[in-house]
């Protein structure tokens, strides 16, 4: 197989993974090989073709982690944060592990503080991860 075609093989690869993680991360990768595909293309050896891969992916790797690194702080709150959520039953009280009833829905929740809870009490939800709020008695200062 041409060197080129397996390079750009690679790099097609990547992009559609890329596609499915979202990260951007695998894209510079993916530009990398398709940097790598071009000076294969031009009959270049292949530890050349090796060190135009490496130096494309990882300048533009750096790239991502700065320009991401610098907009963090400006990045959407949750959809979530800040909406009622109304206490159901402890799932585990001592790992403060909860049902809470959430947009007509039953959620596990993990919450946040001490505070002793009464069947249908209102909570704050303070975030989502996966199917598992993290909610608390108050807002978050």
């Amino acid at each position: 197989m041409d060197p080129a075609l397996a390079w750009a093989i690679v790099a097609l690869v990547l992009v559609i993974a890329e596609l499915l993680s979202g990260t951007f991360y695998l894209l510079m990768l993916a530009v990398a090989a398709f940097g790598a595909a071009a000076v294969a293309y031009l009959a270049q050896p292949f530890p050349l073709q090796c060190v135009v891969a490496v130096v494309i992916a990882a300048a533009g790797c750096y790239g991502v982690h700065v320009y991401r690194a610098r907009s963090a702080g400006k990045r959407m709150a949750p959809l979530d944060a800040g909406m009622p959520a109304s206490f159901e039953s402890w799932l585990d009280a001592g790992a403060r592990l909860a049902r809470v009833r959430y947009r007509g829905a039953s959620w596990d929740a993990r919450v946040e503080g001490h505070e002793a809870m009464e069947p249908g009490a209102t909570l704050v939800v303070l975030a989502a991860d996966g199917n598992t709020l993290k909610v608390a008695k108050n807002r978050a200062a």
